[in-house]
């Protein structure tokens, strides 16, 4: 991928972010139907809220996003947006998450700007997650 500029009409931009977090207790839970609806979610989320997904895998205890957004939306109100929506969804959808977890997610989050990374490391990175 290489680097991409948005526009919203009166900025241009480049904005790319590392994000990772993890459901409650790091339960590994994030599995079978609950990874592939949760793909989904996000998927739709980040659309919704016109970001862009760049990569995204998801781990049983962990969700690893890059994605682009605009700076004026901020990354802070997207990753809120995933998860609030894809707690809601999931534990209406699997019930056995309500009884194991009191929340899906934890309240942390870890972002990192991509920088002077090129994309494709981290691309790259996030897709090997799986394997390690």
């Amino acid at each position: 991928m290489a680097v991409t500029f948005h526009s919203n009409g009166d900025i241009t931009f480049q904005c790319a972010f590392q994000v990772v977090w993890c459901p409650k207790y790091r339960r590994r839970v994030l599995a079978g139907p609950i990874e592939a609806r949760l793909k989904e979610i996000v998927r739709e989320v980040v659309t919704e809220k016109g970001a862009w997904l760049v990569e995204m895998e998801v781990m049983p205890d962990y969700v690893h996003l890059l994605v682009e957004v605009d700076p004026q939306f901020g990354v802070h109100r997207l990753v809120k947006a995933i998860k609030g929506c894809s707690s809601r969804v999931l534990r209406e959808e699997f019930p056995a998450l309500k009884s194991r977890l009191p929340t899906l997610w934890t309240n942390s989050y870890f972002v990192a700007t991509v920088g002077s990374a090129p994309p494709e490391v981290m691309k790259k990175y996030v897709e090997d997650q799986k394997s390690r």
